[in-house]
């Protein structure tokens, strides 16, 4: 793809806005393949651990605590943001992609492939813990919690989601989400989140990391929570960061574009 297809559909503004925020090597299309592959690969990776953990912990008869259970999410997608956060931003999930799209700090032409290689990398992960393990532990899906309903784990996605899409894209806007404060600031928020509030929902905030398992081991019957409820709590966000910072930044598109030379 060369620098103008790559730029094909986007409207005159949305190319200027594009080219006074995007990182210079950002448009090269000759790159784009390495960005699709970081998030294929990073979704892989923290569906591992995210739904891993919930299959590792039922296979072990509870060697792995709730705890543990929370935190490896969060600690792995800090692991993530430092070892490849700069190839592509390190999204990792299709509620973040498309707030960075509609927050113009992504193009929208981009948004197919990075959403595609998320679905792929979840799946891949999940169908590699259903070879290895089996259906155990539900494959470590997220469901809503004994006694809660699913309206109530739906609008526990929606606040979760909220807060993280804010915590991605505050730290992208200013000290960029590539580095420590990126990393540490959106692993600390998954682990926190989780701490709390994962009796009630699983604490998904993800909705590729829900969807794979649910797909895999055969039941949907609950996937709409963690589909829409995430997606609608980074519209959400998205809002919030307009009213507490304005128009979108250089440093915010150069954190969800990636800056690989």
């Amino acid at each position: 793809m060369t620098r103008n297809s790559a730029q094909g559909n986007l409207s005159t503004a949305e190319q200027l806005t594009l080219h006074a925020t995007a990182p210079p090597n950002f448009l090269d299309g000759a790159h784009e393949w390495r960005r699709i592959f970081s998030e294929a690969w990073g979704t892989f990776l923290l569906v591992i651990v995210a739904a891993g953990a919930g299959v590792v912990a039922a296979q072990s008869g509870g060697a792995i605590t709730l705890s543990m259970r929370v935190v490896a999410p969060g600690m792995m997608v800090m692991a993530i943001i430092y070892f490849m956060g700069a190839v592509g931003g390190a999204h990792l999930n299709p509620a973040v992609t498309l707030a960075f799209a509609v927050r113009r700090n992504f193009p929208w032409n981009r948004v197919p492939g990075y959403i595609a290689a998320q679905f792929v990398g979840g799946i891949a992960a999940a169908f590699f813990l259903r070879a290895m393990f089996g259906i155990v532990g539900l494959l470590g899906a997220t469901t809503p919690g004994l006694g809660i309903s699913d309206l109530k784990a739906f609008l526990m996605e929606v606040l979760l989601t909220t807060g993280l899409v804010s915590t991605i894209l505050g730290t992208a806007s200013g000290a960029r989400n590539i580095g420590s404060n990126g990393a540490l600031a959106v692993g600390g928020y998954i682990a926190l989140a989780g701490l709390w509030s994962a009796p009630i929902s699983g604490a998904s905030m993800n909705p590729v990391r829900s969807f794979a398992p649910d797909l895999v081991r055969g039941d949907m019957s609950t996937s709409w929570i963690y589909i829409a409820g995430p997606i609608i709590g980074a519209m959400i966000a998205v809002g919030f960061e307009w009213i507490l910072k304005g128009k979108a930044t250089a440093a915010g598109s150069s954190a969800a574009q990636g800056s690989v030379d």
